[in-house]
């Protein structure tokens, strides 16, 4: 079975045991590693691996041909997109701040892009100015050299970015749960709706109380394509991003969904859905 997930602690921390043969009855996986950006394009081109983590704001481009699964994704609390500046003045001064300034985004169809959207449609009188796409992990030195007003980041930047000198503007997650009550919906996992789901979906959740029961056996796997990450930081972003969620989306967590791509739909962010065809 074809797989295509990112190189993210949490992604390999989820698909470790199904990766390496560990879940019983599971086929074997042929594994594509690439950043979300890339398999979100992977899935709306029609002619996608079988199984995809893309992002949620990806999901009403894919619908017709995938189903999104009740697990193995990132959900959560406390967990979402930062806009960072280069100047503590400036993020002392509020969201005003952005009116008609640049600020990079990793993505255009990204979870952190419309979070960021639907609270700058709130708080940034007259709305940001240009948004610049740029590869994420290029945006905190952008920012901190002035090439860019301000940058919104996600994965481990939460952890990193004082080491750039930077500093937070606004959490997109803090904003979202305090507006919603609802966790934060970032990263989906989907599979063909040719398929058996419903036992790919059992495979996942295998793996990842698998994960959870033996948690240094991912450690070299986790690591292994981490890009260099500090091994703290890596389980720090598996702390933060495998949790209740992970095994089942539950009721709270499909209501964040819909929420998230309903409020996207209203902005114009992304084509309307049927709330029915997430489940």
């Amino acid at each position: 079975m074809k797989i295509a997930y990112s190189p993210c602690p949490n992604d390999t921390f989820v698909f470790h045991a199904w990766a390496h043969g560990l879940v019983a009855g599971a086929p074997e996986l042929e594994v594509t590693y690439a950043d979300i950006d890339i398999t979100n394009g992977l899935a709306a081109s029609g002619s996608g691996p079988d199984v995809l983590k893309i992002s949620y704001a990806a999901l009403p481009w894919v619908l017709s041909d995938y189903r999104l699964l009740p697990c193995g994704g990132a959900l959560g609390r406390g967990c979402g997109p930062l806009v960072l500046t280069a100047s503590a003045d400036a993020a002392a001064a509020g969201p005003a701040v952005l009116s008609g300034r640049r600020v990079a985004v990793p993505s255009e169809r990204s979870t952190a892009y419309l979070l960021f959207r639907l609270w700058a449609a709130r708080n940034v009188p007259g709305g940001v100015g240009e948004i610049v796409v740029m590869p994420f992990h290029e945006i905190m030195p952008a920012v901190r050299d002035g090439r860019i007003d301000a940058g919104l980041v996600i994965h481990e930047a939460r952890f990193t970015y004082p080491n750039y000198g930077l500093t937070m503007l606004a959490d997109m997650g803090s904003w979202w749960e305090e507006d919603t009550g609802l966790p934060i919906p970032l990263g989906a996992i989907i599979a063909r709706r040719t398929l058996d789901t419903d036992s790919i979906a059992g495979w996942i959740r295998r793996s990842v109380e698998y994960a959870w029961a033996n948690p240094e056996a991912s450690r070299d796997y986790v690591l292994r394509y981490a890009q260099e990450m500090d091994a703290s930081v890596a389980q720090a972003h598996i702390d933060l991003y495998v949790n209740e969620f992970t095994a089942d989306l539950g009721e709270s967590g499909y209501a964040a969904v819909e929420a998230l791509l309903v409020r996207a739909a209203e902005e114009g962010l992304v084509p309307a859905l049927d709330p029915a065809r997430l489940r």
